[in-house]
């Protein structure tokens, strides 16, 4: 006869001889703390590591939060995103704007974020938005793009191509953004698992920095912050991202009107042909002393000072 018991995970991990207890299976929470931001975008988790010698430990890590965030205009739900929380009111308006949803910083009475991850943008007095079928709706994940042929011809309808403008960039102060970027991603350099966006002038000053569990969201939050502080069109800056250049990163830079879009990892071919239609320097694998240009190369200075 046979009994067969239910499988029970025990409160403590032995790791074999000369035994050492250690508490693990604990609730893992995300705690809030004097220590934290009013807002945590870090959430503790606990982990076991296993060592190059075999040996294991059990240590706390630091782990990005991700959780939705509903955008709403008025009392009507527009979509649903995955991000890291912090700087919502940024990152809702940043999406409005690259969705080509709002286009003048007036039309904006004011964004409200609501402690139950929400985010309320009241339109000012006689402001009516029209939507179009080609614009997103539901959920969007924390690493989602626009899809569709359909989409695409919208965009490139809703955002004119960059205008010719003088500014330029030279090696040297192109070569310098990353490593400015990188100190100001105090997120990053505890957990390594999330992206920034930096907005840039030509001299290489940074003037915007955001981190977010999502590329798109990221670039979303320094345009928010630049259309709520009236600074829209960034037609003199840089746009360096941490990541990858996906199509939707340089036509979110687009909205924003930004000439030159830079990039740490590689561009798809969907992003540097659309660079190339709408007149935007598009930068990829800038990692110094290296970087390759796909398109306009006429805004990077090449000779040396």
């Amino acid at each position: 006869m046979r009994v067969w018991l239910a499988t029970v995970m025990t409160n403590e991990i032995v790791p074999g001889r000369n035994v050492q207890v250690t508490d693990f299976h604990r609730l893992q929470q995300y705690l809030k703390s004097s220590l934290m931001k009013e807002v945590p975008s870090i959430g503790p988790g606990r982990i076991i590591r296993r060592r190059q010698d075999g040996s294991l430990e059990y240590l706390r890590d630091d782990l990005t939060i991700e959780e939705p965030l509903e955008i709403r205009i008025g009392g009507k739900p527009l979509a649903t995103t995955m991000r890291t929380p912090g700087h919502d009111d940024e990152l809702a308006v940043g999406f409005l704007v690259s969705e080509a949803i709002l286009h003048d910083r007036n039309e904006i009475e004011k964004a409200s974020i609501d402690s139950d991850n929400k985010v309320i943008i009241d339109l000012a007095d006689g402001v009516k938005l029209k939507l179009n079928s080609a614009q997103r709706f539901g959920t969007i994940s924390s690493s989602c793009g626009l899809c569709g042929k359909t989409s695409i011809d919208a965009i490139r309808q809703s955002f004119p191509a960059i205008e010719s403008t003088n500014v330029r960039i030279d090696i040297e102060t192109l070569l310098s953004l990353p490593e400015k970027l990188r100190e100001a991603q105090g997120d990053f350099a505890r957990t390594g698992g999330i992206h920034a966006a930096g907005i840039f002038d030509s001299s290489g000053e940074l003037k915007i920095v955001r981190e977010d569990i999502g590329r798109h969201n990221a670039v979303d939050k320094v345009i928010g912050r630049a259309f709520l502080d009236k600074l829209l069109p960034l037609n003199r800056h840089v746009l360096l991202v941490s990541g990858r250049a996906s199509f939707e990163i340089v036509q979110k830079a687009l909205a924003a009107g930004v000439p030159i879009v830079a990039a740490v990892s590689a561009p798809s071919t969907l992003a540097a042909d659309f660079a190339r239609e709408s007149n935007q320097t598009l930068i990829g694998f800038l990692r110094p002393p290296s970087f390759n240009i796909y398109s306009h190369i006429e805004r990077v200075i090449l000779e040396e000072r």
